[in-house]
Parts: C-alpha cells; sequence; structure tokens
C-alpha cells in the first residue's frame, strides 16, 4: 500500500510540474548550438545531409526569402521517438533550431514529465523556414515541404512519432480530421518503409494560450510513456 501511494504521488508531482510550468517563462530563446555529438551510421548521416541541402536548395519560396535560416533538426538521431511540430518561430529562426522560444521550453517541460528530453528524442516541423509573423503555414508551403518531412521520417525510422499541433495532423493524416477528436489515439502508419505508431496532441504553443487543455496532453503523455514501455524503447 505505501509503495502504491508513493506512485501515486510521484505521478502527481510530474502532472502538477507540468500543468504549472505557464506561470514563469523566460523571454531568451535556449541556446542550443552546443550538441551533442551522436554517433549514427554512416549511411543516415548521409541521408541526412542531403535532405537538408535539397531543403536549402527549394527555389520560388516565399518563407526562404525572408528567414534567416533553415531549421531542419534538434535532438537524437538515432532516438526512435520522433515529434513533429508546424514551423519555426523567431526564437527558431535565429538559432537556425526547432522549438527554443516559450513553446520549446514547454516542450522541454513536457519531455521532462514522462522522463525524457532532447537526448532521447528527434525534433522536426512540418515547414522548415519561418513563416512571416509567426503565422500557419498555407496549404501551398505544406504541400512544399511535405516531400521533406516524409523523408526525413522515413530517414528517422521512429517506433514513436508524436505530432505536435493540427498542422502536423493534417498534413501527415489528413485534411479532415480534427485534433479534439483524434488526439490520444493510437494509429499505425507507414511513411515510405516505415512503419510507426502515430499520436497526435496539442501543440505547446496551443497550450500557452488554452492551459486548460494540458490535462488531455498530459494524458496523452502518459500514453507516449506507456507505449515506449512497452515497445521497450
Amino acid at each position: 500500500m505505501l509503495k502504491k501511494n508513493m506512485s501515486h504521488s510521484l505521478k502527481l508531482i510530474q502532472y502538477y510540474k507540468f500543468i504549472n510550468h505557464n506561470l514563469i517563462y523566460n523571454n531568451k530563446a535556449i541556446n542550443r548550438y552546443k550538441k551533442e555529438n551522436f554517433e549514427i551510421s554512416e549511411d543516415k548521416a548521409v541521408k541526412l545531409k542531403i535532405l537538408k541541402k535539397s531543403i536549402m536548395n527549394v527555389n520560388n519560396c516565399d518563407l526562404k526569402k525572408h528567414a534567416k535560416n533553415v531549421v531542419f533538426n534538434d535532438g537524437n538521431p538515432k532516438s526512435k521517438i520522433m515529434f513533429v511540430g508546424e514551423a519555426p518561430g523567431s526564437s527558431e529562426d535565429q538559432e537556425g533550431l526547432p522549438f527554443v522560444g516559450r513553446a520549446g521550453q514547454l516542450l522541454d517541460k513536457m519531455l521532462s514529465a514522462i522522463n525524457l528530453d532532447r537526448k532521447k528524442v528527434y525534433i522536426s516541423n512540418i515547414v522548415n523556414y519561418r513563416p512571416p509573423e509567426n503565422r500557419r503555414p498555407t496549404e501551398e508551403e505544406i504541400k512544399r515541404y511535405l516531400p521533406f518531412i516524409t523523408s526525413h521520417i522515413e530517414i528517422i525510422n521512429p517506433k514513436i512519432l508524436v505530432l505536435l499541433g493540427s498542422t502536423a495532423m493534417n498534413a501527415l493524416i489528413g485534411s479532415d480530421n480534427v485534433i479534439s477528436k483524434m488526439r490520444g489515439k493510437w494509429l499505425e502508419k507507414k511513411f515510405g518503409r516505415c512503419k510507426t505508431s502515430v499520436i497526435i496532441t496539442f501543440h505547446p504553443a496551443f497550450l500557452m494560450r488554452q492551459p486548460a487543455q494540458k490535462k488531455m496532453a498530459w494524458i496523452d503523455l502518459k500514453m507516449i510513456r506507456e507505449k515506449k514501455i512497452n515497445l521497450k524503447i
């Protein structure tokens, strides 16, 4: 009984740390230029390099014309857990890395709540250049970059794919879906030769605007944690 109560208390502590994270934010972006040297196969390294170069060589893209940096990835390319968001914001454009602004701080808290961090996951976005004024990418822009993120997923070959927000969901699962009905469910999906378990949850930026929805995101996070254990990742 004591062991059960301690386990329950630990889960409550993790949850309350997560839901109260919106109270204090640091306005400075997280500096992630000092990255870990993850040893990956030469084949995967070459494929990622070619993919990034292909994105940088995109023509006739207004996003690229007005952005400072291509925002390609962060985290561990060996990880079997991949997160995909919408598009870079101002802080991400400055550093050239995804989720380093306020939403990134909340994402870090979400990861920490289920005993993960950026050394244990891999992160990218549907679109690799910042839309002006942080607006939502247009359908044309999403369509232009969709082949790249699809290839990206195939190269990383995750066992768990977490889609953050409706843009990522609509791009990779289907435009007819509503996130409130789709979140918190496991889907089996193939991206090229990669067969993966997909779960959809709210984007951290949305949770900052709608903190009441953090209780639903917490359910999704616990599902990810359980799947991770079951898959022995």
